[in-house]
């Protein structure tokens, strides 16, 4: 852009015009002017991965919308199968410790091989499916057909004739809901677990009886080998005739049904009649005639609306795309790799599905959904990058219904975390997991080839979205303060060894999941572990003002800077002599650029540019979506747009996206996977907006195939609310600062001092690229 920057000082009234589900939510295949919030298809889906997803964080459904045989796969956050790892600890080895820093300091690369207790690879507990909710009817002939997800409102919807079907999760009351209506419905209804890789010996025990409003449907499934179970329990509300027909009901002369389904995880037996009264107390009235029914369903889905669609349209984004193609059924559009039509509604399904998936935690490696018992990695929460991208837009795209659900997760297990920090190295404070089910925060998920028991940046990387949030909202969550603290006191405890320079040095030390080309696994000065020692006795020593912030700074500044190789790359390991292994998936030793903001191009601009370099030789090792948008996101601090640009092409054009649009972890939608799907947003808001409680960038890594659009709603770390508009003959921002500060506004041309006080509305006008 040219160098000419424009702040007016007048408010700007009218500025921002409301967003209006109206336009935003046509789905019917016809050409649009607005961005469509959902996705269609003209047929059924044949397989769980395209059914289409709603949820409310603890509740999730898959809905393949077939008329004749409708399934709504049924799924909770907390449904994870037994598998003797429950009570795991980490591994004692605190007294070990001093033998192995000795060697590994004294260059035995290889001391640390034998730095664990001997134990097998153990696996988190898997994350499973409930059981699918099946309506079957005589087979019928189809006619036209349509289903559609509605972003907007959660709603997955499918007719065709006089059939139609909805459901929704509601946020409001944490049931599932499904409306169904045709004239003569004669349907079997039944709770059904026999999903892909469901165990043989699970005892499952089936309920179905008449109640005044229709029927009561129930399924228990006990886990071998022990007293945990799963309760699911539907409520049937109907116009028409019920009966028992084992292992479900029959519904006869319906012209409408209301099913209302809830499942729990629990020890020992569920009272199931409890949970039919609190499904009952659901219901606004007593009768249960065609229009009763149709009152319930609207009253469930707009207590459930006014939470889920405020929280959607927060932030929306318009690349202009062509009327055209926003109409196209996801199907045919995801085929357009080039298209700003579908990175606007991979957007908008990134937004969707992250909003949907978080709630009593964070999403998981398949973010609330699955409907196979055998998920990949146990479809945990990996944490050393996996769950950690899914969340990255969480600040800016004003989601903190998902940052919440990650400082659930993260409370909820910091007394697990203290085990680890005293069990492996003898310390206060806390360590995190790499991967935890959920449950246990304790680590136990390890081996020699993945020594994660020795990686302390992961309680930093955890705490980080959360001090974003911090900073948007101009306030300090006294939770986090003390949590910060501790991972001080950790650092105060382990950080005992220093070099020949007088520097503290970081041993043992682990690269997720990389190795040096010439050492073991475990080694000294991981870079990544160096920027989170840094960043977050920094943060803890902001969050606490007085000695011990005195104590925790001079620590940090202790610790020794990046190194910088031979071939002008930033190391992965700080170390001399540790050589770098380019071709690998994670980029964790560029963790200082992003999501930390330590190595950037206006104060670092040398170790930016040797970051750069580090990036340009970073080999893609086995095309793991979540690889390449990591690169993107790097690549977008680093103000390389055509990086940015290759890393989308290599996901967009790589088959990565279900008819869903949920991703696959690999290419040819191979292993389903939240990770391209959920941190796609990210990277867009990245390559157009970025700040720090210091700083604004606009545009900067704009990739060329995006000449035009609007991104409204965004969030910044200094407390202002941003609207950008871009076209290639300039670009305007409109800021609303909720507080009043100083920031430096950067551009492609240079940076300016920018003054900005609360409740006064400022208009930046940018000139031609």
């Amino acid at each position: 852009m040219t160098d000419h920057v424009h702040a007016d000082d007048a408010p700007c009234a009218g500025a921002r015009s409301e967003n209006t589900a109206t336009a935003a939510t046509r789905t019917d295949g016809a050409p649009t002017a607005a961005p469509v919030h959902g996705t269609w298809e003209p047929r059924p889906a044949a397989r769980w991965e395209d059914a289409f997803l709603s949820g409310n964080g603890t509740h999730g459904v898959m809905v393949f919308g077939d008329p004749n045989d409708d399934r709504v796969i049924v799924n909770h956050h907390r449904l994870i199968r037994p598998n003797g790892s429950a009570d795991s600890r980490p591994p004692e080895l605190a007294d070990r410790l001093a033998d192995v820093q000795d060697r590994l300091l004294a260059g035995d690369v290889r001391a640390g091989e034998d730095f664990t207790d001997g134990r097998p690879l153990l696996w988190v507990q898997p994350f499973h499916p409930a059981f699918q909710l099946r309506l079957r009817r005589p087979a019928a002939e189809r006619g036209a057909y349509r289903r559609e997800a509605d972003f907007t409102t959660g709603v997955v919807a499918a007719g065709c004739a006089d059939w139609h079907s909805e459901v929704f999760v509601s946020r409001a009351d944490d049931v599932i809901a499904q409306y169904v209506t045709a004239s003569g419905l004669a349907v079997d209804v039944t709770l059904d677990h026999r999903l892909p890789g469901a165990p043989a010996d699970l005892a499952v025990g089936h309920g179905a009886g008449r109640t005044p409003e229709g029927a009561l449907l129930t399924l228990r499934a006990r886990y071998p080998a022990g007293d945990l179970a799963y309760t699911g329990v539907t409520l049937l509300v109907t116009d028409g005739r019920t009966r028992p027909a084992l292992p479900g009901v029959r519904v006869e002369g319906a012209r409408s049904m209301l099913l209302l389904t809830r499942v729990r995880r629990h020890p020992g037996d569920l009272d199931a009649l409890a949970e039919v009264r609190a499904l009952r107390e659901l219901l606004p009235g007593a009768g249960h005639g065609d229009e009763d029914i149709e009152h319930a369903y609207a009253h469930l889905l707009s207590r459930h609306t006014a939470l889920h669609r405020a929280a959607y349209l927060r932030v929306t984004l318009d690349l202009r795309a062509d009327s055209s193609e926003r109409a196209l059924p996801g199907s045919e559009l995801i085929r357009r790799p080039k298209s700003p039509a579908l990175l606007e509604r991979l957007f908008a399904a990134g937004r969707y599905h992250l909003l949907s998936s978080a709630g009593t935690l964070p999403p998981r490696l398949t973010g609330l959904w699955t409907g196979d018992w055998d998920t990949a990695w146990s479809g945990a929460f990996t944490t050393d990058a996996n769950l950690n991208l899914q969340t990255a837009s969480a600040a800016a795209a004003a989601l903190p219904e998902v940052t919440e659900a990650q400082a659930a997760l993260i409370h909820g297990q910091l007394s697990n975390w203290r085990d680890n920090a005293r069990a492996v190295f003898g310390a206060r404070g806390v360590v995190a997991p790499a991967h935890t089910d959920g449950e246990s925060g304790h680590i136990y998920h390890l081996s020699r080839a993945y020594p994660l028991h020795v990686w302390t940046a992961g309680a930093d990387w955890l705490l980080k979205p959360l001090v974003d949030h911090d900073e948007t909202r101009g306030a300090r969550d006294p939770r986090l303060a003390a949590a910060l603290a501790e991972v001080a006191c950790f650092y105060e405890d382990f950080l005992t060894r220093t070099d020949d320079d007088g520097h503290l040095v970081i041993v043992p030390s682990y690269s997720p999941e990389n190795r040096p080309a010439n050492a073991g696994w475990i080694t000294v000065n991981a870079a990544m572990d160096l920027s989170a020692a840094r960043h977050a006795l920094r943060t803890a020593a902001a969050y606490h003002p007085g000695p011990d912030a005195e104590r925790w700074r001079a620590l940090a500044d202790r610790l020794p800077p990046h190194r910088v190789n031979a071939e002008g790359a930033l190391a992965e390991w700080a170390r001399p002599g540790l050589d770098d292994t380019y071709d690998h998936r994670h980029l964790s030793h560029l963790y200082g650029v992003w999501p930390l903001d330590e190595i950037n191009p206006y104060d670092t601009p040398g170790l930016a540019a040797a970051a750069r370099r580090a990036l340009e030789l970073r080999g893609a090792e086995n095309d793991s979506a979540h690889g390449h948008l990591h690169h993107a996101l790097v690549a977008a601090r680093l103000r390389d747009a055509e990086r940015v640009a290759g890393a989308l092409d290599n996901v967009l054009a790589g088959d990565f996206f279900h008819v869903s649009l949920m991703s696959g972890h690999y290419p040819n939608r191979h292993v389903y996977n939240a990770d391209a799907a959920h941190t796609l947003p990210a990277v867009l808001i990245e390559t157009l907006i970025q700040s720090t409680p210091e700083r604004l960038v606009l545009l900067p890594a704009l990739p060329v195939g995006l000449p035009s659009g609007e991104l409204r709603g965004i969030r910044t770390r200094f407390g202002a609310e941003a609207d950008l508009t871009w076209t290639p003959d300039g670009a305007t921002a409109v800021l609303r600062p909720s507080r009043t500060c100083r920031i430096d506004l950067q551009t492609s041309t240079g940076a300016r001092p920018l003054s900005l006080s609360a409740g006064e509305d400022r208009v930046l006008t940018l000139g031609p690229r």
